[in-house]
């Protein structure tokens, strides 16, 4: 028995995909995070970073939360400020999903929509953290748990990688996870670090982020990659990096879908693809897992989209399992 919603945050289950790469000698398992309650891996960081504002006395009944976020997180935080009581404010900009902003109203969030990029750095991101700065300079008793600098972020997640490793015994020789804010990759790192374990940490980035140096790059999947260097990262967190593109998250999800019946986000295609790209160099027998970071039903109208699909990447040639796809989607050669 829990006590409310949030205490079911956490502990989400590690199970085994033993069909999406099923001629591999690789042991591959997922780390279910869309299984919080928020239906997201960013319930752990929300929750962490809101319950020490509140013991700590910077915030009350009368407070009002701001925070800057493309959906996630947003979600994790207009949860729990639901359950508790608070007012909250997200500011996001014109990529969020409709779905994204119909769930944060939902749970009774205020969504400020920026609409262009900042006209200096040219990024939404720092639009956002303009207009959070302005909302907080003229809404009293207001408070920013602040995602991209809070160390409380990363710290959310020494009990994910904990519970990835007491599921395992500790034995785990790599483990793929998306970038953003980079506070699950710095969680993951600094558990790795503290306790002296072997396991490989492989950052997987979008095509057009610039956290490993990449040129920036329209993105077209919200919550994965970031238009700046974010706070948390700092250079080696990783032991190796993969870029992969908008298409190729794309491809994960819906080869998951059919594979493995796992209907999941954005990013966790991108980190499927990335360990199919990396399947013949990892030796064989290694323990692999991925942190398939959201739940799939966020993404029905973009990435599970048909139409969608084929308005930004074309009807061109595909073969989802090496047989004629029967829906309308058709992917370029090299994602076969």
């Amino acid at each position: 028995m829990h006590d409310g919603i949030l205490g079911l945050i956490g502990h989400t289950p590690l199970i085994q995909l033993s069909r999406y790469l099923a001629d591999s000698p690789l042991e591959l398992y997922a780390k279910l995070e869309f299984y919080n309650p928020g239906g997201s891996i960013k319930d752990r960081p929300a929750l962490n970073m809101l319950q020490d504002a509140l013991t700590q006395g910077l915030i009350d009944a009368d407070s009002t939360l701001i925070e800057s976020s493309s959906g996630n997180l947003g979600v994790g935080l207009a949860q729990a400020c639901g359950y508790l009581g608070l007012r909250f404010i997200c500011v996001t900009d014109a990529r969020a999903t409709v779905m994204n902003r119909c769930i944060l109203e939902a749970y009774g969030a205020m969504v400020d929509v920026v609409t262009e990029p900042d006209p200096v750095v040219g990024t939404f991101l720092a639009a956002r953290l303009k207009r959070v700065q302005h909302l907080l300079d003229t809404i009293p008793n207001s408070f920013n748990c602040n995602q991209y600098t809070n160390p409380l972020n990363p710290a959310a997640h020494h009990q994910t990688i904990d519970e990835i490793m007491e599921t395992l015994g500790g034995n785990v020789d790599y483990i793929f996870c998306a970038t953003s804010t980079c506070g699950t990759l710095r969680g993951f790192a600094d558990y790795i670090a503290e306790h002296g374990l072997s396991t490989q940490l492989i950052a997987v980035d979008a095509v057009g982020s610039v956290i490993f140096g990449d040129t920036p790059k329209p993105r077209l999947i919200p919550g994965h990659g970031a238009g700046v260097t974010p706070m948390h990262y700092r250079p080696g967190l990783e032991d190796a990096f993969l870029h992969v593109s908008d298409l190729d998250c794309i491809v994960g999800c819906r080869r998951l879908m059919r594979r493995e019946a796992i209907f999941a986000g954005g990013s966790s295609g991108g980190v499927l693809y990335a360990v199919e790209s990396m399947r013949d160099r990892l030796p064989p027998g290694s323990t692999c897992v991925i942190v398939l970071a959201d739940r799939g039903a966020r993404y029905l109208d973009t990435i599970y989209n048909d139409e969608w699909v084929c308005t930004h990447f074309g009807q061109v040639t595909h073969l989802w399992e090496g047989i004629p796809y029967s829906g309308n989607v058709l992917i370029p050669s090299g994602h076969e």
